[in-house]
C-alpha cells in the first residue's frame, strides 16, 4: 500500500477512535430535579439568612456555608467566595406552612451552575441540590445536602 495511503487509513483511525472517546468522555449528568408546583418569585423569605452544614453524600466533603435572601435574590456566601456568582433569582412556594424554594445559581468566569432545592420550616431549614461543572471533555456533579438554621440578618454590605 503506498504511503500516503497508510499515513491516510491511520488518520481516519485515530479520528474516529478519539471521536469515539470525546463523546464517552462528556456525557452529560443532568442538574438536579427541582420538583414541579407553583414557584412564584414572591420574596417570601427577603430578609432571611441560614448557617448550613451539609455534605456531599457521595465523597463525604463538607459544606459550610451561608446562604442569604434579599430583595428577591439568592446568594451562598461560599459560591460567593469561590467563584464571584453573585446574587440569582429564587423563587418559592407554600405547602402546610412550610416555605419551598429553588434557586439557579451560574459562575460568570467558568462552567459551573448550583441548582438550590430548600425547605424552609420556621428557623430550620433543609437543603439539596447539585454543584455541576461542565466542560467540553468532562462534566463533574457534586451532590449537595445539608441542614441548617436561621441567623440574625447578613451585613447588607455582601458583595455581588
Amino acid at each position: 500500500m503506498p504511503q500516503i495511503l497508510q499515513v491516510a487509513a491511520i488518520a481516519l483511525a485515530t479520528l474516529g477512535t478519539g471521536a469515539a472517546t470525546l463523546t464517552v468522555m462528556n456525557e452529560d449528568i443532568p442538574d438536579f430535579q427541582v420538583p414541579e408546583g407553583a414557584w412564584t418569585a414572591s420574596g417570601a423569605l427577603d430578609g432571611r439568612s441560614f448557617d448550613i452544614l451539609g455534605t456531599d453524600p457521595n465523597s463525604g466533603a463538607v459544606l459550610e456555608d451561608l446562604i442569604v435572601f434579599r430583595d428577591g435574590k439568592f446568594q451562598s456566601v461560599d459560591c460567593q467566595n469561590y467563584c464571584d456568582f453573585g446574587w440569582s433569582d429564587y423563587q418559592t412556594k407554600e405547602i402546610d406552612g412550610v416555605i419551598h424554594f429553588t434557586a439557579r445559581t451560574i459562575c460568570p468566569d467558568a462552567p459551573h451552575t448550583v441548582v438550590w432545592y430548600g425547605r424552609v420550616d420556621g428557623d430550620d431549614v433543609v437543603v439539596d441540590g447539585t454543584w455541576t461543572t461542565r466542560r467540553w471533555y468532562w462534566t463533574n456533579q457534586i451532590e449537595i445536602t445539608a441542614v441548617g438554621n436561621s441567623v440574625t440578618p447578613v451585613d447588607e454590605n455582601i458583595s455581588g
